[in-house]
């Protein structure tokens, strides 16, 4: 199908390959009202073969900026036509000249750098500067708007069940040989001859195949051929051309005497037969503004925004700028300004900001190991008679070193035991426990059992026989006792279960804490200790930095 667009903006671009290459109407300088000279417009065609639309076009005068869009797809997914496209444009750097405002003297950027969007933070000078790094201003939109279709759709597949009511009209053949178990859409219209001229040539229609019920049998062609002569063979007025309503005028071409002005209108739907639309679209006529105006008048652009100031504190000069539209008709030199100037006034000088020396370089760290703090200065290099500078003259922050050494904790000594012996030569022993492992290069832990020796009487060399037998008995229970007392940690008193495993480390690193537990498994009557108890050792772990 053939689609007819209308386009805000020009084309230039030209291949074997495009069906249109789009033209309208210059608009100079850029960056005139709209009120001086309607938006221009363009209409074009596209099928289902060359759908993409792209454009590109200068803003002038300026270095190398351009607007346009790329391979704009007029096709949509469903293989219909899309209605509208509405495009707001910024502007690009065709990277051949190194200008910075709209009359920067040429410049050629050698050797020339790929096109890019231009951006808000470019250069100070630019006029879309913005010191905080926003959204680059939007220069331009672009209207694209169906207004006619002419018989074909974008694929061979309709739009939607809507454009199948609306645009295939029923038509049936002579002799239908369809069979019962194909199901088709209507036929088409017929397409446009072949022929440009006045020659034989074909046209087409289609149909659609919505469903095939029988997959043995086969269906027939969804297209169908007719032998037609061209449209010059037409004897048709080209006043079948259904067209649009005119568009308003245009604003006068001078602001004061006769001028012309102009309108335009579109072809919203061509012949069906493909005969060329020999109506106009586009009229002018002449206009008069001002009629005691001065044949030597000039028309000009609105004025463009201010300069910066020339100066940073006190009292500058500020400069705007306009252009020539349009020059004098008897052929005389312009004689409206096309600068103005006025004085503006910064802030007083004393308010500068603090003239102020580059930072030191920072402090050690507050700490040997472990948080600390840091420090770094800065100096007023300004004059004090300047006024008063709130700049801050320090920074501090923190500070990271290695862990500091943790060393070996323990309890106090627990009270001596009982001799290991009920006569002669024994020992006696005291424990204590370790409350906290040592970390990070710390002390490692002391012993945590000592002994010394006891004597608790003489033994008897000659006993008699039963008092024998009690001592040995009596040193036999003892000797069994101090051996419970023994196992485990040798806690008096008690006698302990195993140490429990490691519990899993509190952290993967950083430093992190495990536990392991002795219970009481027995306490002895015998015992002058009442303080057996349960027991619990804590140690570090995953010391490691994160």
């Amino acid at each position: 199908m053939t689609e007819q667009m209308n386009i805000a903006i020009d084309e230039s671009c030209r291949s074997d390959e495009v069906l249109t290459v789009i033209k309208a109407k210059a608009q100079w300088p850029a960056w005139q009202p709209l009120n001086v000279r309607a938006a221009p417009s363009a209409e074009f065609s596209v099928d289902r073969t060359r759908h993409l639309m792209s454009f590109l076009t200068m803003m002038g005068p300026s270095p190398d900026w351009n607007v346009g869009l790329s391979a704009e797809d007029l096709c949509t997914k469903e293989c219909g036509w899309v209605q509208k496209v509405v495009q707001d444009l910024i502007p690009w750097d065709a990277g051949t000249d190194s200008g910075v405002t709209y009359e920067s003297p040429n410049k050629p950027t050698i050797p020339q750098e790929k096109i890019r969007p231009l951006t808000s933070l470019d250069h100070p000078q630019s006029p879309f500067y913005d010191p905080e790094g926003g959204s680059i201003t939007q220069v331009a939109r672009v209207v694209i708007e169906r207004i006619a279709r002419k018989g074909e759709q974008c694929n061979i597949v309709p739009d939607n069940v809507d454009d199948i009511v609306a645009d295939l009209a029923p038509e049936e053949k002579d002799e239908d040989d369809t069979p019962e178990t194909c199901i088709y859409s209507n036929w088409s219209p017929w397409s446009a001859c072949s022929s440009s001229t006045c020659d034989k040539g074909k046209r087409m229609r289609q149909r659609m195949l919505k469903a095939q019920l029988d997959l043995s049998v086969p269906c027939p062609d969804t297209q169908d051929f007719q032998p037609c002569m061209g449209p010059g063979c037409s004897d048709e007025d080209g006043s079948t051309c259904t067209m649009s309503e005119w568009i308003t005028w245009s604003p006068c071409s001078i602001s004061c005497g006769t001028g012309m002005r102009s309108r335009e209108r579109y072809v919203k739907q061509f012949p069906e037969d493909g005969s060329v639309c020999t109506l106009p679209t586009e009229e002018t006529e002449k206009c008069t503004v001002n009629e005691e105006c001065s044949p030597s008048s000039c028309l000009m652009t609105e004025w463009g925004e201010w300069d910066e100031c020339s100066a940073t504190c006190g009292m500058g000069m500020k400069k705007r700028h306009r252009m020539i539209k349009m020059s004098p008709a008897d052929g005389s030199m312009c004689k409206a300004e096309t600068s103005q100037a006025e004085k503006c006034m910064m802030p007083e000088c004393h308010t500068i900001p603090c003239l102020l020396s580059p930072w030191s370089e920072w402090s050690d760290c507050s700490v040997t190991c472990g948080k600390g703090m840091r420090t770094r200065q800065r100096m007023l290099k300004s004059l004090a008679e300047l006024g008063d500078c709130n700049e801050d003259l320090e920074q501090v922050e923190k500070c990271m070193l290695p862990e500091c050494p943790i060393d070996c904790e323990l309890t106090e000594w627990s009270q001596w035991s009982e001799c290991n012996k009920s006569c002669g030569k024994g020992h006696v022993i005291r424990t204590r426990m370790i409350q906290m492992e040592p970390q990070f290069g710390g002390a490692p832990c002391p012993e945590t059992v000592q002994r010394k020796k006891c004597r608790i009487r003489k033994c008897l060399r000659n006993p008699s026989i039963q008092k024998l037998r009690w001592r040995e008995a009596r040193e036999s229970r003892r000797s069994e006792q101090l051996k419970e007392e023994s196992e485990g940690e040798q806690f008096p008193g008690c006698r302990m279960r195993p140490w429990t495993a490691w519990s899993e480390c509190t952290k993967l690193c950083g430093g992190g804490i495990q536990e392991r537990y002795m219970t009481v498994k027995k306490r002895f009557k015998s015992s002058q200790f009442t303080s057996c108890k349960d027991k619990k050792e804590i140690r570090a772990c995953n010391v490691h930095p994160c």
